[in-house]
């Protein structure tokens, strides 16, 4: 299967690590077979986008990174004392302050060997009780529908009781102890992928013969993370306890759905490959030999997010409209068979959901109709609409599109 990985990303391409952003991204959209292979064989989605002639616009700025790097080193500084007296205060004020902590040294050759030294050095910590232990960026593995995946948090601290909790490094400001929600959410998500990972580990480390700790049970993954980010408009580490048990959950979960890597390899024609250097036509065919799942979400997510929302347009598709529309649309596929159930020219009148269409339309022409009979009548065609919509949850959006030429729908999104 690498082997064949390896001949879907190119001969001469080097494998992009999926890190815990992407798969946290995968996990939201299980249903995108098109993004599993790509993750999977290692492709860089941002430069194959760009190979398709729809090139990513969203990532992290140059200032952010740099920025990012000089507020994680100074967490870290002197041992990590800061960031261990924030583990503390924050988690576990019922353990001793951390004085001092064990930081061993993760140094190997290779993904495999990093991460086989960051679960000798999570073994080893349990087996000093009392202490506190700083693993500064480890590396964890994670089976990721069949292919592995490694992944870097920021830190992980082991505390005196054998506990293990993910530390959050984020350069976002926390002012009067509140974040943006979103890149909370975010970081959250991301967190429980590590969570996951790490649970493996002490899965392991409980029943591998000869593990440090084979007789005393699984070590504790604690699923509150620390969230660490600047004080207010200063560079002063400040920090917050954030539980992620529903986005694990979650997570999990999505992750349980994904399609078999190797059961997606095998539908795909003979001589597929996403080399970015190949012809645009080549590249384009190789790349739409694999199902999508395009949601509105997905531009904020994933680096090929507007090439399939061109095709998905191109194929009239209601997924264009978002998830909620297309689930509560139940066998209409495209916008044009939408708009000809509204009509009464496409569906069974005793069906739901063309029933409500049709209720909309009505309610819709009647609401226009009124409009040209009376002057300023546009508050109270726009009354007449709203209300035909709440006959059927989520067609707010169908009334509006509803009558609407197919080519005029996609802009008006």
């Amino acid at each position: 299967m690498r082997h064949r990985l390896a001949e879907l990303r190119g001969p001469d391409v080097r494998a992009k690590a999926l890190d815990a952003r992407a798969l946290a991204a995968l996990a939201a959209n299980p249903g995108c077979e098109r993004r599993a292979i790509l993750d999977g064989a290692g492709v860089d989605k941002a430069t194959l986008a760009g190979a398709l002639g729809s090139p990513s616009v969203f990532g992290q700025s140059q200032f952010a990174f740099v920025r990012g790097n000089a507020f994680e080193a100074k967490v870290k500084a002197d041992g990590g004392t800061e960031l261990l007296r924030l583990v503390h205060e924050k988690l576990d004020r019922s353990a001793e302050p951390p004085a001092a902590a064990r930081v061993p040294d993760l140094s190997a050759a290779g993904h495999a060997g990093r991460a086989a030294r960051t679960e000798l050095a999570l073994g080893e910590a349990v087996l000093a009780p009392g202490e506190w232990t700083l693993l500064d960026h480890p590396l964890l593995a994670l089976d990721v529908a069949g292919s592995p995946a490694f992944l870097e948090p920021d830190a992980v601290v082991v505390h005196p009781d054998g506990s293990w909790t993910v530390v959050e490094i984020k350069s976002f400001p926390l002012l009067d102890g509140s974040a943006d929600p979103a890149k909370v959410g975010a970081a959250a998500r991301q967190a429980a992928v590590y969570v996951l990972a790490l649970e493996e580990v002490a899965a392991r480390l409980a029943t591998a013969p000869g593990a440090p700790n084979a007789s005393g049970g699984a070590p504790r993954v604690r699923h509150r993370i620390l969230l660490v980010c600047p004080k207010d408009f200063s560079n002063l580490p400040t920090a917050s306890a954030v539980d992620v048990r529903k986005q694990r959950a979650v997570t999990a979960r999505q992750l349980d759905r994904l399609t078999r890597i190797e059961n997606i390899a095998d539908t795909l024609p003979d001589g597929t490959c996403f080399a970015p250097e190949l012809p645009r036509e080549q590249l384009t065919a190789s790349v739409e030999s694999v199902p999508a799942s395009y949601a509105p979400e997905c531009l904020s997510a994933c680096e090929l997010a507007f090439h399939c929302r061109d095709r998905s347009r191109a194929q009239d598709a209601v997924t264009t409209l978002g998830r909620p529309v297309r689930a509560e649309l139940g066998g209409l596929t495209t916008v044009e068979d939408v708009l000809a159930a509204a009509r009464g020219e496409l569906g069974d009148p005793d069906d739901p959901t063309v029933a409500a269409l049709r209720r909309a339309a009505a309610l819709r022409a009647e609401a226009l109709a009124g409009a040209e009979a009376f002057a300023g009548a546009e508050a109270f065609a726009g009354a007449e609409a709203f209300a035909g919509a709440e006959a059927f949850a989520g067609t707010r959006a169908l009334a509006g599109v509803a009558g609407t030429a197919p080519a005029e729908v996609a802009p008006c999104l």
